[in-house]
């Protein structure tokens, strides 16, 4: 589809691997020009590369996302380097295990740092730039937050505090037309996800009783699937879509996992 994405500047964290890799390449599809940020240099220059050697425009800066000077230097780079930025997709983090009864205040205020604080950052350091270009916000969140998952508190809570932003936002950006939304992901086979499988003592047994439990397809979902969405959320087609929570998840966090 033609989203009229064409010459438009996104940002995405976490660009260069799993989900945030998958949106890489469907803007990419679309015509806009991507810009990962996030701090794995091999991965990030080997992503660029790529595409570079087969004529796409994408830029990147490096930046650890918990480090404040790190964001401000890499925003402002990517600014300098293209003049403007359009959107903002807010993704990277993970699902680091500090739970309540085996983790320590201490953990659980670093996972809120790794996995929300810089949701927040980014936001802020590129808003005058999307003032400018109306642009819009995309949050991936995770569907621990409504259905919880166990032994992970920290990544729960700020997945929790990813939605209540996305609503906070999409309400005091509407006077600028920014819109925000969340895309909420429940089970996709990222190389995260299949680090976490492989813990299990038989990592196929395990994945089988969660993909049996999807209800459309009994299948888990693709970061394709994933990145179609947020590229509709963050181009002009989705223009009246705001304070939105949207799970692309196969019905698995609010249809009877009985079906």
């Amino acid at each position: 589809m033609n989203l009229k994405l064409d010459g438009k500047i996104i940002i995405i964290t976490g660009g260069s691997r799993g989900i945030g890799a998958g949106i890489v390449k469907v803007l990419i599809e679309e015509g806009a020009i991507p810009v990962i940020i996030g701090r794995n240099k091999k991965n990030i220059l080997k992503s660029v590369g790529d595409y570079r050697e087969k004529g796409h425009k994408i830029g990147y800066a490096f930046a650890e996302l918990t480090n404040q000077e790190q964001c401000q230097q890499a925003v402002r780079s990517l600014i300098n380097e293209f003049g403007k930025i359009d959107g903002l997709v807010n993704n990277a983090g993970i699902n680091d295990g500090i739970g309540l009864e085996k983790g320590s205040y201490d953990a659980f205020l670093e996972s809120i740092k790794r996995n929300l604080a810089h949701y927040y950052y980014m936001a802020q350091l590129v808003l005058p730039e999307l003032k400018k270009s109306k642009g819009s916000i995309v949050n991936i969140g995770s569907k621990t937050a409504i259905t919880g998952q166990g032994g992970t508190s920290g990544y729960a809570a700020s997945n929790g505090g990813r939605n209540a932003l996305t609503r906070e936002w999409a309400v005091e950006l509407l006077p600028y037309s920014i819109r925000v939304n969340c895309v909420i992901v429940a089970e996709c086979f990222t190389p995260l996800y299949e680090k976490w499988i492989n813990k299990f003592d038989n990592p196929q047994e395990k994945l089988s009783t969660i993909t049996k439990k999807i209800p459309l397809g009994k299948r888990m979902t693709t970061e394709q699937e994933i990145a179609n969405t947020v590229a509709f959320l963050i181009s002009e087609k989705s223009s009246h879509t705001t304070g939105q929570l949207i799970h692309v998840d196969g019905g698995y966090t609010h249809l009877d996992r009985a079906l």
